[in-house]
């Protein structure tokens, strides 16, 4: 008996830390999914016009209505959307009545590189404002050609003259132009939690199986001690 009596502990160790990370995971899965299910009710709720001074704190993921004209050079940020495969977000200023900012009009094809950016006189535009946090240490510097690899609101906002907000479309109007934007071939890319990666109950699934084996791992080697006793 007494040989077996470290295996028994040792077994009820793991399958006790397996399964509290286990259960641990599933509170994190509860936990995302409430911040997950928030942020849709926010992208989703009825548009207002932009804020006067919005803010990453008060204001992200707002759906907000804006007007005005695109100016200026666009940028464009290298992407590789699901579905669409490689191109680049469209980039460019937008001067409304009381600020200029950012807007982020969608993906388009690698093909668009060069080509004349847009002027019209008015266009309407619903969306939500976003703060996007694409760089990391290891995101390249933007090319001198206009490609960028992230979206960088400060750099953004310094490069197109502008302050530092983005609107992310999600619908336009297009009967206010003065060159038809159907030439450009805009696929929005709206904010969608869709993309968010929500993981944690494939690891709660692998932490109970890992404590299923554990368990049985630790019977297997008590019956073969008691075995080898007898």
């Amino acid at each position: 008996m007494r040989t077996i009596i470290f295996p028994i502990l040792l077994g009820i160790a793991g399958c006790a830390v397996l399964v509290s990370l286990g259960i641990w995971q599933v509170q994190r899965l509860a936990w995302k999914t409430e911040i997950l299910n928030e942020i849709d009710a926010t992208i989703t709720a009825p548009p207002v016009a932009l804020p006067a001074n919005p803010t990453e704190a008060d204001d992200k993921y707002r759906p907000v209505t804006v007007s005005g004209e695109l100016v200026g050079d666009p940028v464009f940020v290298l992407v590789t959307p699901d579905g669409l495969g490689p191109g680049y977000r469209y980039i460019q200023a937008l001067e409304t009545d009381s600020a200029t900012i950012l807007v982020d009009m969608g993906w388009v094809p690698l093909d668009q590189l060069g080509r004349q950016p847009m002027h019209v006189r008015y266009l309407d535009i619903t969306g939500n404002l976003h703060w996007p946090d694409d760089k990391d240490d290891w995101t390249p510097e933007p090319d001198p050609s206009g490609i960028w690899f992230a979206r960088d609101v400060p750099d953004m906002s310094v490069a197109l003259k502008t302050d530092p907000i983005m609107v992310i479309a999600r619908t336009y109007d297009v009967t206010r132009l003065v060159s038809p934007l159907q030439s450009m071939p805009f696929v929005p890319l709206p904010l969608d939690t869709s993309v968010v990666k929500n993981d944690h109950l494939n690891y709660a699934i692998t932490w109970f199986s890992l404590a299923l084996v554990w368990a049985m791992m630790s019977l297997f080697l008590i019956t073969r001690i008691r075995a080898k006793d007898a």
